[in-house]
């Protein structure tokens, strides 16, 4: 299992498209092959940063959708909003409740 967290950084006036942009396209991205979840979480500490958790069968699983075309419209959608440059890491899953 592959717990794969994005953070991302937008100014305050970008904030909105980029949740509306989440918003048209979640179902999409959370309905890929081997995505388990998919969840949007904001920083307490710095409101700016808005981060995706997914969680993906395999490293295959979450590539295939980085290599989608579904991903080719988001993506570059959601890099246009940023204030700075996202940070994304993928993680191996130890134990979960």
């Amino acid at each position: 299992m592959i717990v794969r967290i994005v953070h991302m950084y937008f100014a305050p006036e970008n904030t909105a498209a980029f949740l509306a942009l989440f918003e048209t396209h979640r179902s999409a991205i959370a309905a890929q092959p081997g995505c388990q979840s998919l969840k949007l979480v904001r920083g307490l500490d710095d409101p700016a940063c808005i981060s995706t958790i997914s969680k993906w069968d395999s490293q295959t699983d979450l590539d295939a959708y980085r290599h989608s075309a579904l991903f080719g419209e988001v993506w570059p959608a959601t890099k246009a909003l940023f204030s700075a440059p996202p940070q994304a890491k993928s993680h191996e899953l130890l134990w979960a409740s």
